[in-house]
């Protein structure tokens, strides 16, 4: 930014709404319920997390396939729960130690815009039945799997779906998804994409963005949501928020 300038100076009305990569994850341990929270004292509109299933079919929130040294998708939740505990005790509730969905979306519901990403398939029927009775323009169900947005989508149409981008392969199938939102890797977050994307009525979120310059570049190009590690930063840099920012986001297509 310019000696002297402020994002207020240069913004354009509009702002994008701004999203936590696995919530404040710069400077809490990312998908957690404390992420999350410092994500919104941090003027975030939202966050993004990951979803996969336990060997016993609970939707928790974990990024990698293993987690404690455990498979996740080989272990039951309260064996996971077990071993957290044992490597970090501290009296924390279960939901603490790692949030499962819908322990997300009823901390969450109508105070914070939720992206959704679903790690594995096997979760579609599930995930569809926790988010059912969220309203559209705030949250999104998003997965590099086009297949899984295909399951979710036969399932309950209606549902906000974001196809994940960070090849271009992929996000050549942006137009043949049903899905109200694609999200594109920054590096392939040109111009010309978001105004094709736009043109084809569905919106556009870029990850993971935590620059500041690139944060006011893509709010000048006019995406509609910028998912950032920095989520302190990604506040400053959009310091005015809008009553009811949650309301703005994707419907479902």
């Amino acid at each position: 930014m310019l000696p002297g300038a402020s994002a207020t100076s240069i913004l354009i009305n509009s702002r994008p709404l701004l999203l936590g990569h696995r919530g404040a994850r710069r400077t809490a341990p990312e998908n957690t319920l404390a992420a999350f929270d410092l994500a919104l004292t941090h003027q975030c509109d939202g966050f993004e997390f990951d979803v996969r299933s336990t060997a016993d079919q609970r939707t928790v929130l974990c990024h990698d396939p293993t987690f404690a040294g455990l498979t996740v998708a080989e272990a039951g939740y309260s064996a996971i729960l077990e071993k957290c505990r044992l490597n970090s005790p501290g009296g924390k509730t279960d939901c603490e130690v790692m949030p499962c969905l819908e322990d997300v979306i009823a901390r969450y519901a109508g105070r914070a815009y939720l992206d959704i990403e679903l790690k594995v398939s096997g979760l579609e029927e599930k995930v569809v039945a926790l988010v059912r009775a969220l309203a559209a323009h705030t949250y999104v169900v998003s997965s590099f799997a086009p297949e899984v947005l295909q399951v979710i989508h036969s399932l309950e149409p209606s549902i906000s779906l974001g196809l994940i981008c960070d090849r271009q392969p992929v996000l050549e199938l942006w137009q043949e998804i049903p899905c109200a939102v694609v999200i594109p890797e920054r590096a392939l977050a040109s111009q010309p994409l978001i105004d094709a994307i736009h043109a084809g009525g569905k919106k556009v979120f870029v990850w993971t963005v935590n620059q500041e310059e690139e944060m006011l570049r893509l709010a000048k190009a006019g995406v509609d949501a910028i998912i950032s590690d920095d989520t302190e930063l990604l506040g400053r840099t959009f310091p005015h928020a809008r009553p009811g920012r949650t309301g703005q986001g994707p419907s479902a297509r």
